[in-house]
């Protein structure tokens, strides 16, 4: 269910399907810029459209760069063979760390007057060594606020050396800018690599890139690079982007955590993103990696565990951090090694993930370049195939993503566990992939709910009770909730009118189901649950919206594998909207009356058929035409009539009804 501030991810059984992948956006800023660079018109198709790629559009347009949409991803952007129409301006580049370290290099070697800034974090990530390559080369860049980081501001200078110096152990992003820049300068120049080139894979996208642009660099190793002079881009006329690797790291260990075969689309084998090689070491895990043209697909091991592994993750930086949530599912300890810049991204992603890893109940270690993690033991809990991983992890957790796409997207996969899990801000995908929960929602399926509603006495509880033994599934009386909390309500002297009293004791009070056992603050609660007392209480109390509001995060905590059997009166429209099958069940008044009054005989308690008609009836009008959760019918759910039906009868629709939408 999605709300403004996060996202309730179900507790996932299986994962299986196929995904097109988005464009890589390292690939599509590069190219975008490129392209503008370049002598001659550019069709740039499949394009990601993102918050990154936004930020570099609208900064090629307000440089004076012609950008025409053609629809479905494909944009027609028009060279300015090396000069920027515009000569200042001010751009404004979000946390785009692909847009602003390119465009700092682009324009410093320019000759216009330029101020560069974004948000806050942007403003954290450092920026000093481009800047004191780029000063190497006679740039004139001045830093607005604290030395080494953005906002910056740039101006027209004399451009005369051919050699410069930068750091590697930081960020590619560096290296990337300067060669992309160099060949708007006439001469040859030559860029030496100060300590270890990290990310070598995105390297060696920009190399492959600007050759399509009619650029070669000259690579001597990994420590020196030369761009000759008298080069310029050359526009190829038509340029698609592929599939984002690091975005298809997601779902290939979907695939390889629920079973599978997931498939993505826009990737294979021979793609010139490093990403790309996440598939082999997720091999190294255990999963079973195909490969074709165009795809990638993964499935679960054959023995059904994940196993830990050890790691030097230099050659696949982003999509390391999706190998981090993966060691939740994996037997021994994951140790991911030689990802220093994993604290210089949008966020210091080694401590944001030890952080919420541990949330889940991870064993986690961090060091300055590495993080160790250990998932809990599958054989402690009585693990037995790919599909029981929601036993897993400890109760749903709230997950902090720190304003990071990664974050989000990466912990998506906890929701394997055992009640899914809640992602904050996840709008944040939208730097990368906009559309991410609803492709991660299309190939994962869900622990399933048959919800059935209806009105008091029509003998919904009976029915679910029996389903749920049927299918082997948990059961819920959401009702029992309402009854118990009314309970605690008078044990504590709480009146049912104080809504914000009741509200916070629902968020206190522990409930626990054991068979037809039901305790209540460790007491084990009786017959008198079911009296009509209790009952007039519950329905007064559940037409509070605090109160409903405050029991809504309780009844999902029940949504476990292998499913769920529920009834109650907004199951199936308020708190398992997503049910695999919806029933509202319901029979006359006079039924339902003659029923309850059998119902009570047999437990040896005093009843009249006329007052319980009456009670009934009353109870109707309440629920009925309350504003919190109206009983209704709710569209999707089939309506059951059981007023001439016997419980076998109401049974046995309700299972061939499920048996039919169940794969």
């Amino acid at each position: 269910m999605t709300h403004s501030a996060y996202i309730d991810l179900p507790p996932l059984l299986s994962a299986g399907g196929t995904v097109r992948l988005p464009g890589s956006k390292s690939i599509s800023n590069r190219v975008l810029l490129l392209a503008a660079l370049a002598e001659g018109t550019t069709e740039v198709r499949d394009l990601l459209r993102s918050d990154d790629t936004d930020r570099m559009l609208e900064a090629l347009q307000t440089l004076g760069v012609a950008v025409e949409s053609l629809g479905d991803n494909a944009y027609r952007v028009t060279g300015c063979s090396g000069d920027f129409p515009v000569k200042e301006a001010k751009l404004f580049l979000g946390n785009a760390g692909t847009a602003f370290r390119p465009l700092t290099a682009a324009l410093a070697l320019a000759g216009g007057n330029y101020e560069l800034s974004g948000v806050a974090r942007m403003h954290e990530r450092p920026i000093g060594d481009l800047v004191n390559a780029l000063r190497q080369l006679g740039a004139d860049i001045e830093y607005l606020g604290n030395e080494g980081f953005p906002p910056l501001s740039i101006r027209p200078a004399i451009l005369a050396a051919d050699v410069a110096q930068v750091r590697g152990d930081v960020s590619s992003q560096f290296l990337t800018g300067l060669l992309m820049a160099l060949p708007l300068m006439k001469q040859t120049v030559s860029i030496e690599v100060v300590g270890e080139l990290i990310s070598k894979p995105y390297i060696e996208i920009t190399l492959a890139m600007m050759e399509r642009f009619g650029v070669k660099v000259e690579r001597q190793g990994w420590q020196r690079f030369v761009v000759f002079g008298g080069q310029r881009y050359q526009s190829p006329e038509v340029i698609y982007v592929e599939g984002d690797a690091s975005s298809a790291s997601y779902f290939l260990a979907a695939g390889a955590i629920g079973g599978g075969p997931v498939r993505v689309e826009g990737v294979w084998k021979t793609s010139i993103q490093g990403d790309v090689k996440f598939a082999a070491e997720l091999a190294k895990m255990g999963a079973v990696i195909t490969m074709g043209d165009n795809w990638i697909e993964s499935s679960a091991p054959t023995s059904g565990k994940l196993n830990a592994i050890e790691l030097d993750c230099n050659h696949i930086p982003d999509a390391a951090m999706t190998l981090a949530t993966a060691a939740l599912f994996a037997e021994g300890t994951t140790v991911l090694r030689n990802i220093a810049s994993w604290r210089v991204k949008e966020t210091d992603r080694i401590s944001a993930m030890a952080t919420e890893l541990r949330k889940v109940g991870a064993t986690v270690e961090e060091g300055a370049d590495y993080i160790k993690i250990t998932g809990l033991r599958i054989e402690d809990k009585g693990f037995k195939s790919v599909c029981a991983h929601s036993s897993l992890l400890a109760p749903r957790s709230s997950i902090d993503t720190y304003d990071d796409h990664r974050m989000a997207m990466c912990f998506s996969l906890a929701a394997f566990g055992a009640e899914g899990i809640r992602i904050n801000d996840p709008n944040c995908v939208a730097k990368t992939f906009p559309d991410y929960f609803a492709a991660f929602a299309a190939v994962t399926k869900a622990v399933p709910v048959i919800a059935i509603d209806g009105p008091s006495a029509s003998g919904k509880g009976t029915v679910a009770q029996r389903v749920a033994t049927e299918l082997g599934f948990h059961y819920l009386d959401s009702g029992a909730l309402y009854r118990l909390l009314a309970t605690a309500a008078q044990r504590d002297g709480i009146a049912l009118e104080d809504e914000a009293a009741l509200a916070s004791l629902a968020g206190r009070i522990d409930i626990r189901f054991e068979g037809e056992k039901i305790w209540l603050d460790g007491e084990l609660v009786g017959d008198e649950l079911r009296s009509e007392k209790s009952g007039a209480a519950a329905s007064k109390i559940a037409a509070l919206h605090m109160v409903r509001a405050a029991l809504l995060d309780k009844q999902r905590a029940f949504r476990r594998a292998p499913g769920l059997v529920t009834d109650g009166r907004d199951m199936a429209s308020v708190v398992f909207p997503d049910a695999a099958l919806k029933i509202f069940l319901t029979a006359s008044a006079e039924a339902r009356a003659e029923r309850r009054y059998k119902q009570l005989k047999e437990k040896g308690m005093d009843a009249n058929i006329a007052p319980l008609l009456q009670e009934i009836k009353a109870r109707d009008e309440r629920d009925t035409q309350r504003s919190a959760a109206p009983l209704q019918q709710t569209p999707g759910a089939s309506l059951l009539d059981t007023t001439d039906l016997t419980i076998e009868q109401a049974v046995n629709s309700v299972l061939t009804g499920y048996r039919r939408r169940a794969p």
